[in-house]
């Protein structure tokens, strides 16, 4: 890896921070607050909420076995995408590398920031290897994005080639681990130490049912969430959505009820899928999704709206010609969809 140094944009370095009211006595008690022009009526949301959402954080850290001075949260994964763009890469000038297919975001934050975009598409299997994104850097090279469990195809890349790619990469490698929780292989946010150019992704809106609150998650190298809290907006996580948070992670065995029940419907609706004569193929999938090749997924997508059964649509990406993704619902959803698609 370069130095941190020479890795971020000279202007962000160089950075002087907004200086928020509630950081300015950082550590200390208070029980009078007229700092930060907030109305004293309205009680409790007139106050603007912790910036660095501490007591949030210690909860996080706890759960995820990482430590608090290594995490940012932001409005969700979109924010913790965004950011390192305006971190690491000049406008116009620099460049990502990512595989196709996978998020859409990437993309579109890389389009927003004037970063090139170069994608390096999988092989057959839905995987890749190491050399080919490689190959596909040159010195302006700032960032590389992988997706695991990956977005729309729902397999977890091979793990050996990430770390290939993190140890010979001099720049960002960004793994988005937003699926780890439906999938068995271990997480990369364990190797952080390890790899300081690896940031990790994750997020409150899959296993943890709150894709309403916008809660992402970065996990890194103290210096790089340092950087992060350094250009993030001040209050970008609401009060609103740090105390559903927190009531979340007071009962994480819930969770787990959660994700075996979507684990054991998943490998329900898969078996039911490749057994429907409009059905050609069904992907492996680590996810709370699988892909599914059809014998027109226009025609059947369209049926299905027509009944009020929405899935996605993936035939027009890459390597998904006639593909539906179809996320696990409550059981009885998921035998909505197949009666549906059983009288198609």
């Amino acid at each position: 890896m370069k130095p941190l140094e020479q890795l971020v944009r000279k202007n962000i370095w160089s950075l002087a921070p907004y200086s928020s009211a509630r950081d300015e006595y950082s550590g200390k008690e208070a029980h009078v607050f007229l700092d930060a022009n907030e109305n004293p009526y309205g009680a409790p949301y007139n106050r603007y909420p912790d910036p660095l959402q501490r007591e949030l954080k210690k909860q996080i850290s706890k759960i995820k076995g990482i430590p608090e001075q290594m995490i940012f949260l932001g409005n969700g994964s979109d924010e913790a995408i965004d950011l390192p763009y305006r971190i690491f890469c000049e406008p116009g000038k620099d460049n990502v590398v990512a595989i196709e297919p996978t998020y859409g975001m990437y993309k579109v934050c890389a389009d927003i920031n004037d970063i090139e975009y170069r994608p390096v598409r999988l092989d057959e299997n839905y995987d890749f290897q190491a050399t080919d994104l490689l190959k596909a850097c040159d010195s302006h090279t700032k960032m590389i994005w992988l997706c695991s469990p990956n977005n729309p195809t729902g397999n977890s890349l091979n793990r050996d080639e990430i770390i290939k790619v993190i140890e010979a990469f001099e720049g960002i490698v960004i793994v988005d681990e937003a699926y780890s929780d439906f999938a068995q292989q271990q997480t990369l946010r364990t190797e952080l130490v390890k790899y300081p150019n690896l940031i990790v992704l994750n997020t409150m809106s899959k296993a943890w049912a709150l894709a309403a609150i916008r809660l992402g998650m970065a996990f890194a190298s103290k210096e790089i969430i340092s950087i992060y809290n350094k250009v993030k907006y001040p209050y970008n996580v609401n009060q609103l959505t740090q105390q559903q948070a927190l009531e979340a992670l007071k009962d994480p065995y819930e969770i787990d009820k959660w994700v075996k029940t979507l684990l054991a419907e998943r490998s329900r609706l898969m078996q039911a899928f490749a057994e429907l004569p409009i059905c050609e193929e069904v992907y492996k999938t680590d996810a709370n999704f699988f892909l599914a090749k059809m014998t027109d997924a226009q025609k059947i997508y369209d049926y299905l709206v027509d009944k009020g059964i929405i899935v996605r649509n993936r035939t027009r990406v890459q390597l998904c010609h006639n593909c539906l993704r179809v996320t696990i619902g409550m059981k009885s959803e998921n035998n909505e969809l197949l009666s549906a698609l059983r009288q198609y």
